[in-house]
């Protein structure tokens, strides 16, 4: 059974000023991190999907975010939280004298632009999580909710 991997990156922009300059990052790591795991997708008889949502200057709070399959990145990391912080690249875009951008602090380190490494860390946790059991140790399958609430 082929199995569908759906990412879709939330940034603001537009043709006319692009996006912020951490976005386009974050942007940037996906592709990149998709084109290397396409041979390990094949492999794993995944399907991988990328989408991309321009938003509005008034939803700058989205800005930034990686959703997979519909759940944002922070979701598959227990301890990650969203921050926003500053982002003079946004003020430009949104014409704000001050703007903030979303980051996500995981541990010590914050990420204001999502690093290939860790996009690559997920995505290859949520697939391996798609054998026959997850990785927490439980028989939950593919079809299953692990009950540990496992997420990769």
């Amino acid at each position: 059974m082929k199995r569908e991997l759906i990412i879709e990156w939330k940034h603001i922009g537009n043709d006319v000023t692009g996006t912020c300059e951490r976005c386009s990052l974050t942007g940037g790591a996906i592709l990149s991190v998709l084109e290397e795991l396409g041979p390990y997708f094949s492999q794993k008889n995944v399907s991988a999907r990328f989408g991309e949502t321009v938003l509005p200057p008034s939803e700058i709070d989205q800005s930034n975010m990686v959703l997979i399959n519909g759940v944002p990145l922070e979701g598959y990391l227990g301890d990650a939280r969203v921050v926003q912080t500053p982002c003079c690249s946004c003020a430009c875009i949104t014409g704000q004298d001050d703007a903030v951008c979303r980051a996500i602090d995981l541990g010590d380190e914050r990420y204001e632009a999502i690093p290939p490494d860790l996009l690559k860390r997920v995505i290859v946790a949520i697939v391996e999580s798609w054998d026959d059991a997850c990785s927490c140790g439980c028989t939950c399958g593919q079809e299953g909710e692990c009950p540990s609430g496992f997420r990769g």
